[in-house]
């Protein structure tokens, strides 16, 4: 069994690693070889951290496992990520594990290069304005993938505690302009708005949303999470990841109780790599991909790192692969 720990992982795989890693895991869902199991995914009450398993195959490629992980409220000021994953990947013929990777900055990849898809297979040809709203640890991950898939020329950042956009704004300084505004402000200027928070009510007014804007809702992951106005997916066009994930645990979950539904929607971004459905239909429509993670993106991206080893020249200090012999 190979164990990648979590500085390893980060020197194994690339932003566009995980793109390719997530249109392949994207087409295998489509294409009906890989399947999602049913997301586990509940509080830790009494307080507010959040567990959770996400699993799933694709056999034909040999793939199988399930990521454990879920989210610290207390973690940062521990000087650990509010995130926490380890993925398991076991041998579809014999159940036994054939790696155990480290899985934060790998969700953080996978996740943003996810949002990267949607951008680029939904959002206007000319979108030059991008816009963020929440910058915690996966944040950086969204700028660097979205830049990948367009040629953004301005760039925008909130959160309700200023000071972590103006550091995300500062990590970015040298290489491009990030400016910090409120929520507001980077609904309405945005060609593109990718949403990224742990918020309960929205965040995004419908009336903030202008013609055109593509919007990649990924905060929601868990019942109760929400982002958005749902007159925002009622208005616009919508596609989802996984539509069971999506009506449970996404944005889909409140819009549901007023009036939208599963014909309603476009359909999934798997099925729009594939050509079985549609993308945006007009340059004024407004497109929103809800994107709760599938058990997939998360086997397919550890079982990239699992490949990059052979030609990784592990010479980071403090970065570490192990193998182990299980039968011994």
């Amino acid at each position: 069994m190979i164990v990648i720990d979590e500085t390893a992982a980060r020197r194994l795989v690339s932003p566009a690693n995980a793109i390719d890693a997530m249109d392949m895991a994207f087409r295998e869902v489509s294409r009906g070889q890989a399947r999602n199991f049913p997301v586990v995914r509940e509080r830790l009450l009494p307080g507010p951290d959040v567990y959770g398993i996400k699993a799933g195959g694709d056999l034909a490629i040999g793939l199988l496992g399930l990521k454990i992980g879920g989210y610290w409220t207390g973690n940062r000021a521990r000087g650990l990520t509010n995130h926490q994953s380890t993925t398991v990947l076991t041998d579809p013929e014999t159940g036994c594990p054939t790696a155990l990777v480290s899985s934060n900055h790998l969700t953080g990849l996978r996740t943003a290069a996810a949002c990267a898809i949607g951008i680029r297979e939904l959002a206007r040809p000319d979108a030059r304005v991008l816009a963020l709203i929440g910058t915690g640890g996966q944040a950086a991950h969204h700028l660097e993938a979205a830049l990948l898939v367009r040629p953004f020329d301005r760039i925008l950042v909130a959160n309700r505690d200023r000071a972590r956009a103006e550091e995300l704004a500062a990590s970015f300084a040298g290489r491009l302009p990030v400016e910090v505004v409120d929520a507001e402000i980077a609904a309405r200027s945005a060609d593109v708005l990718i949403t990224l928070t742990t918020a309960r009510e929205p965040v995004v007014q419908a009336g903030w949303v202008r013609p055109g804007t593509h919007i990649c809702a990924m905060g929601a992951d868990t019942a109760g999470k929400q982002e958005l106005d749902p007159a925002i997916l009622l208005g616009g066009a919508v596609w989802v990841d996984d539509w069971a994930q999506a009506s449970a645990l996404g944005e889909c979950q409140h819009a549901l109780a007023h009036g939208l539904t599963r014909e309603s929607i476009r359909g999934t971004l798997s099925d729009v790599l594939e050509g079985k459905a549609p993308r945006r239909a007009h340059a004024g429509e407004i497109t929103v991909f809800d994107c709760t993670g599938m058990g997939i993106q998360d086997l397919a991206i550890a079982a990239w790192a699992v490949r990059a080893v052979d030609s990784d020249a592990g010479t980071e200090a403090g970065s570490t692969i192990h193998r182990i012999d299980l039968a011994r």
